[in-house]
């Protein structure tokens, strides 16, 4: 509630009610919430197309929204197709956002593309703070823009340091999908040779890129953590949160660990401002 009234002070609530087409993600339970709660904060209608993965919790949630406030009926509109749109909040993938750029550019926009999140480890954190980073990992599967797909680590790195404090998040090898990603990820690595390391429930794997499969981690070593922040920051674009305790000087939001799926109502997506963007409809 606190944070609520917080996020509500700087909240204009328009006079002339704007039609805003969202098009919402479905990666994981109601990751288009916000998206839906900044529309009618702002006394704009939402033209809401669910996704096919995530069409079922949203609309109870705003049934027992509306059934709150029945104001807000009116406000909440489902649709198969956008149509009659005044402004357009879409979340897609570095693919779709080309057709989206293609389709909304001519009218105010958010558009959205792939991001994930990385870990910074200085090799100076305790177990605990290792533990809280299990839940950056493993929240959701990993399946989040703000879960943890790759972590730095300092060279010479002992790896056991990192495998035992995330011991406690193993029972998650029974769901059987995850483990059947496990299982598939790991049997390309060991028919090609590539070198990895395993517990059972986790993939480590070197790589240079950021978005790791389900069921593997990234790693990359470094010397120099001045390097690290460089690479951040050019890549800034792609991330969506740095999780680490170093003091680290890079455009992204610095969080603690066990945070990254924990944002409060004023963490835009990709750091645009979703109520300054429609206050200014």
């Amino acid at each position: 509630e606190a944070d609520l009234q917080t996020w509500f002070k700087g909240i204009e609530i328009t006079e002339l009610p704007k039609k805003v087409g969202l098009i919402l993600a479905g990666n994981i339970p109601l990751v288009g919430f916000h998206d839906v709660l900044s529309v009618l904060a702002t006394g704009n209608i939402a033209l809401i197309k669910l996704s096919s993965s995530d069409d079922k919790l949203l609309p109870a949630v705003l049934r027992e929204l509306c059934k709150i406030e029945p104001a807000l009926e009116g406000q909440v509109v489902y649709v198969e197709r956008l149509k009659d749109f005044e402004a357009v909040i879409a979340t897609g993938s570095n693919n779709t956002s080309r057709y989206f750029d293609y389709y909304f550019g001519k009218v105010p926009n958010i558009i959205r593309k792939n991001r994930t999140s990385v870990a910074v480890l200085t090799g100076q954190e305790t177990q605990e703070e290792i533990a809280q980073l299990g839940h950056d990992l493993f929240d959701y599967f990993g399946l989040g823009c703000r879960n943890v797909s790759k972590i730095y680590v300092p060279e010479n790195y002992e790896i056991k340091n990192f495998f035992e404090p995330i011991e406690q998040y193993n029972d998650i090898i029974n769901h059987f999908k995850y483990n059947n990603n496990y299982d598939y990820n790991k049997s390309i690595y060991l028919v090609n040779s590539a070198k990895h390391f395993d517990n059972g429930f986790l993939l480590l794997k070197e790589d240079e890129g950021f978005s790791s499969p389900l069921a593997v981690l990234y790693y990359q070593s470094y010397h120099d953590i001045k390097k690290v922040e460089q690479v951040l920051t050019e890549q800034a674009e792609n991330l969506q949160c740095i999780v680490s305790k170093a003091n680290l000087n890079i455009p992204t939001g610095i969080l603690q660990f066990g945070e990254s799926q924990h944002p409060k109502l004023w963490d835009y997506a990709d750091n645009v401002d979703t109520i300054k963007f429609l206050n200014s409809l």
